[in-house]
Parts: C-alpha cells; structure tokens; sequence
C-alpha cells in the first residue's frame, strides 16, 4: 500500500489534504495562508494530490473580505524602542482608552462622596450632553443639578465649545474651573434648599402635616438604642462593684445573701433573736450587747 504524499503546507490524510500549516520560514511575518487557494490549485494540477480540500470552492467563489494575517494594530503613542531589544509581549494588547472628563469625575465625587447616595435616573444622560446642552450657564431647564453638571461645566471653562462658537476663558486652569464650577453649584443648591424651605412653611401656615422627618426618625432610634446600653452598662457596673468587694471579703456577697422574702431569712431572725438578751439582762458569756 502506497503511503499518502506530503507536502510542506499540507499533512496527509484521508483525501491527501487534512490540515494547513501556518508555520513559515520568511523571518516574523507567514504570508503563506494568502496563497492557500492558488497553492492547493497547482498541486491539484500537478497531481500532487489526488482530492482537492473541502474549502477549495468556497475560497475561489467567495475569497474572504480581509487579509488573513493579523497586523500589528495602530499605536497612538510611539515609544523610542531601544536597540537589539526583545518584542514587546504586549504589542496586540489595545490602547487604554482615557477621556479628560474621568479625572474630573474622580475629583469632585471623591470631595463630595454623598452625592453618589443621591438617587438619579441613567438614561438622562446619553453622554453627548457637551453637543445638546448649553454649559455657558451652570444649570439646565431640562436636567437637575448634580455631579455631572459640574463636570460639563468645568469642561466647557477650559475648552468651551467650538462647535458653538463659543471660546474659553484666557488664563483659565484646572484649579479655578474647578473652583468656579463648584462655587456655581453651591449657589443652585442653596436657591434649592431654600425653595423647599419656604414651599414647607407655606404649607405649614395653610394647615398641612408632616410626618418626622428622616433625621427625627434617626434621633429616635438612637436614643432608644443608648438607653438600652445605659442599662445593660449600670448593671456591669454593679456587678462589677459585687466582685471587688467580695474578693476583699473573701466571701461571694451574692452566694451567700438571703433574700429577704425566703423563709430561711425568717428562720435565721428568729434564732438570732432568742439568742439576743433583753433590756437590762446582762450577757451570758462573751461581749456585752448593747440595747
């Protein structure tokens, strides 16, 4: 039985074709797989093989759309690459993706962290609010005020908006836009403050009721909590003063007393009163006891 023939880009197999190999010898970069169709088309013609691949006709009615080989992807930082160095080995891994607004972000939640405890829908906002909203004014008709506002608004003081025609500042940095900014959204929040506080008057002086607020409902519960703890700690503290006297004394004060309600407490009255001599009778034996 003759042995099936082999070729360097093909291993034998059942049809003379199995497998492709995309090992080359032409220094770091095989373009061997772009030639595949027209290399298994001669080899078919020379009869080198006797079948030609499964793929053969899809690969010569539909070639694929893009190369084969994978290419180095696009660098948006070049780095002076020193000479007779290694390949790097993270040379396909994709770019880091930073935008200017995440350090913006990071700076104002990590001074204001509660503002992330504030509830808010996300899908008001798309990301695309620097082309639809005006930022030249620190509050918008159609959003609420909150952390994002200060972003965008300190976006627009360094860069402004070109689109708009609207250019920023002179001699604005990081340091006053983010001043600027913040002041402007502490000002809306105290108009804000204000308006409930003044809307909860009016609705007080008309008759409404209000229930406890969350800060009353706080109180409450922590007061009820410490007065709980106050009694468990005055009950230590008793506790403890009954040990430290019983070990001067050397008899356990709660191991030994009677209560009073018990009738070996009645008993032992009784004995200590016969014992005990009456008015003007004097003493049997030992000290005197006084009347």
């Amino acid at each position: 039985m003759k042995a099936p023939l082999k070729h360097p880009q093909f291993g034998a197999g059942s049809n003379g074709v199995d497998h492709i190999s995309l090992q080359g010898h032409m220094g770091r970069y095989d373009f061997r797989p772009l030639r595949v169709h027209r290399t298994a088309s001669q080899l078919f013609a020379a009869d080198r093989i006797k079948h030609v691949p499964p793929w053969h006709e899809v690969i010569g009615t539909i070639p694929p759309a893009q190369t084969l080989v994978r290419s180095q992807p696009l660098q948006h930082q070049e780095k002076p690459r020193r000479p007779k160095t290694r390949k790097p080995s993270k040379l396909f891994q994709p770019q880091r993706i930073v935008y200017e607004e995440d350090s913006l972000r990071k700076e104002f939640f990590g001074d204001h962290p509660w503002e992330l405890a504030r509830p808010r829908v996300v899908l008001e906002n798309d990301g695309r609010d620097a082309e639809r909203k005006d930022w030249s004014i620190p509050s918008q008709p159609d959003r609420p005020v909150d952390g994002e506002s200060v972003v965008q608004r300190q976006m627009f003081l360094l860069h402004g908006n070109p689109e708009a025609g609207q250019t920023p500042e002179p001699n604005m940095t990081h340091a006053k836009a983010y001043d600027q900014a913040r002041r402007e959204f502490y000002e809306v929040r105290l108009e804000q403050d204000i308006e409930r506080r003044v809307a909860r008057e009016e609705a007080l002086a008309t008759g409404a009721y209000f229930g406890k607020t969350t800060l009353q409902i706080g109180m409450e519960l922590e007061d009820k909590m410490f007065e709980q703890w106050k009694a468990w700690a005055s009950n230590e503290v008793i506790q403890d003063d009954q040990r430290r006297a019983a070990m001067y004394t050397g008899v356990d004060s709660e191991a030994t007393a009677l209560p009073e309600n018990e009738p070996e407490f009645d008993a032992a009255l009784e004995e200590l009163g016969a014992t005990t001599p009456a008015q003007g009778q004097g003493a049997v034996g030992g000290a005197a006891i006084r009347p």
